[in-house]
């Protein structure tokens, strides 16, 4: 009884120092910035000329499946921390609880969001204007070391003056119509900042949908005529009458209009010349513009680095091609974009933020193989005497055998 009340008591105590250490931990920046009507105005923070139609663009069902086909692929792949190359695993000390601590921050990042939702929310952004940001704090808890929140990255200003003083601010937040001196100002180690394209000649990122922005908007605009061409609200042709007076010419606008337009009824005519129809278009699926559509979402699917297919293409895509797109699209678009944040989550967060430099944040599905294919690799790392028997299981998620057996065996 004794133990258990013990036990019962560390438990309570070490409880009460995490509920203090959230109290303590608070977040900095806002969650909702963009509520007032954009004014910018110059200074030491520089703000991204993103243009305004990026969000509205980024609900549009082309650009929501490119989106989509990303991020969700990311959000869902299993990952695991590790210790970084070029440290021991007898060499890391605490490496069990500090390994469960980290998967914890992550897991838990904050009381709303978990590891998916916030991430989410970054790939979004830095697949819409390659601004993806989480604000993190520190809480001063071995047992969660960290808090993060997930940021408007379209509300995060940069300073060009910075010096890489860990002290010194390098980001700020910025509400629409805000004064730079009302900003809140974050140091380096508060504030992961995705930056997707980064460039030499300006501090921000480029996202896919800031390269796909003039295809998307002539989509939009094709879109919206062939609609409206579909739905007969555009007229494509006309009516002709030889030697028709004004007056006759009047009376018939008026009747058309009263009798006859969107009634459905048979129109009957008479007169002493039979009337012409002008048509103005072939009256074709050609009109709707169908082939200059699916090139602009060719061009959509290239700035995503996504296959046509992928976004609903799917006339030149066969048994033998369906394969090798899918490929393509995870190498050339899921894979970079997943490495990139696995890089700041370890670099950011785990080294800058916590300081526990000899751990690493890795996605899982990034190096998987095909069973066969990885079972081959394992058997002649074997046989090289490159890895042991125990190293083998260790990969298989069994566990160690011990000495006796693996000599019998």
């Amino acid at each position: 009884m004794r133990q258990v009340w013990r036990f019962g008591r560390r438990g309570a105590q070490a409880r009460r120092t995490e509920m203090e250490a959230a109290a303590e931990t608070e977040r900095k920046t806002l969650a909702l910035p963009a509520i007032l009507s954009p004014v910018q105005y110059p200074g030491r923070h520089l703000p991204k000329p993103t243009p305004a139609n990026l969000r509205r663009f980024a609900e549009t069902p082309v650009v929501r499946r490119a989106i989509n086909v990303i991020k969700d692929r990311i959000a869902a792949m299993d990952w695991q921390i590790r210790v970084r190359r070029g440290f021991a695993e007898c060499d890391v000390s605490l490496r069990d609880g500090r390994r469960e601590a980290l998967r914890r921050v992550l897991e838990e990042p904050n009381d709303v969001d978990s590891f998916r939702t916030l991430l989410e929310q970054a790939i979004e952004d830095a697949l819409t204007g390659g601004f993806g940001a989480i604000e993190m704090e520190a809480t001063g808890d071995a047992e969660r070391p960290a808090m993060l929140w997930p940021v408007d990255g379209a509300s995060i200003r940069i300073n060009g003056r910075w010096d890489g003083q860990t002290d010194a601010p390098r980001y700020a937040q910025a509400v629409p119509g805000q004064l730079e001196s009302s900003a809140v100002e974050l140091r380096d180690d508060q504030l992961m900042y995705i930056r997707m394209n980064p460039r030499s000649f300006t501090p921000f990122g480029l996202g896919p949908l800031e390269v796909a922005f003039e295809s998307v908007n002539e989509f939009l605009s094709a879109h919206r005529f062939a609609g409206k061409l579909a739905a007969n609200s555009v007229a494509q042709y006309a009516l002709w009458l030889n030697e028709a007076t004004p007056v006759q010419h009047d009376r018939l606008i008026r009747w058309w209009q009263d009798e006859i337009e969107g009634t459905g009824r048979v129109p009957l005519l008479s007169s002493t010349q039979k009337p012409e129809v002008l048509r103005f278009a072939q009256g074709t699926d050609a009109d709707l513009r169908l082939a200059w559509q699916e090139f602009l979402i060719r061009m959509i699917a290239n700035a995503f680095g996504l296959p046509p297919m992928l976004l609903g293409l799917e006339s030149d895509v066969n048994r033998s091609t369906a394969a090798e797109m899918a490929d393509e699209a995870f190498r050339g678009a899921i894979s970079p974009l997943a490495m990139l944040i696995a890089g700041h989550i370890t670099r950011d967060l785990f080294g800058k933020c916590i300081g526990w430099r000899e751990f690493e944040f890795v996605f899982n599905d990034l190096s998987a193989r095909d069973e066969q294919t990885e079972l081959d690799v394992q058997v002649k790392l074997l046989a090289a005497g490159v890895l042991t028997v125990n190293e083998v299981r260790a990969m298989r998620g069994l566990g160690p055998l011990e000495s006796g057996i693996r000599d019998q065996g």
